[in-house]
């Protein structure tokens, strides 16, 4: 079983990301894209960084969900993890609530114009393509035996700026959740449920399938932590 002080820094990291990212999009109205994608990337980069050697930093029931899937954590771990980012996002949003507006641009909720226009499959294609890249990412410079020693004390830095890139790309577009429970939270809290499933889904699909690419390209050792 995972010890506890490795379920609290899945807590507070998630709840910085959702604090920080959602709070950037409330105060910038929405409106500047280059603000928002640096408080996203930044503070994921940061906690990424100081949970690594904690927890291994996931920070998102996708990636948790993928590092299952090819063995690097077994299913008790992987359920209390997801636990415990729900709820870091979740007690974000609601600080968020008590301090502004409810309706402020839906408390940070990921959303974009595909939704608008109803893009579903569009949603989906770039959000799987943008959790892709971020686990791609996450493998080479977290996971592999081979790059973590060199790499895990600024590992999460590669992370966050991947985050900050794929936002600034994809965010006006789809929100750029690449996250399920940066989504959760706000769609809980706020009651913005809209496209929800989405948001789960492909970045689930991207990062599973970008844990197994990794895997079979370079051969990482699979293993249960």
């Amino acid at each position: 079983m995972p010890a506890t002080r490795a379920i609290f820094a899945e807590f507070v990291g998630t709840f910085a990301l959702m604090f920080v990212g959602g709070g950037a999009i409330i105060v910038t109205g929405g409106e500047n894209l280059l603000a928002i994608a640096l408080a996203h990337g930044l503070i994921l980069g940061v906690m990424v960084s100081a949970t690594m050697h904690i927890s291994g930093g996931q920070i998102n029931p996708a990636v948790s969900i993928a590092l299952w899937v090819i063995r690097k954590q077994s299913s008790l771990q992987t359920g209390l993890f997801m636990v415990a980012q729900l709820a870091g996002a979740i007690a974000a949003a609601a600080v968020l609530r008590g301090v502004y507006d409810v309706d402020s641009v839906k408390l940070g909720a990921t959303l974009g114009t595909l939704n608008d226009d109803g893009n579903v499959l569009g949603v989906i294609v770039l959000e799987t393509i943008g959790t892709f890249f971020l686990m791609f990412v996450i493998m080479g410079t977290a996971v592999d035996d081979r790059g973590v020693g060199k790499t895990k004390a600024v590992g999460g830095f590669g992370i966050g700026l991947t985050v900050a890139a794929v936002i600034l790309c994809i965010g006006p577009a789809t929100g750029a959740s690449l996250n399920p429970a940066r989504s959760f939270g706000p769609a809980l809290i706020g009651n913005v449920w809209d496209d929800q499933g989405l948001y789960w889904l492909a970045p689930i699909i991207g990062a599973v399938l970008a844990a197994l690419a990794y895997r079979a390209a370079f051969g990482t050792a699979a293993r249960q932590d």
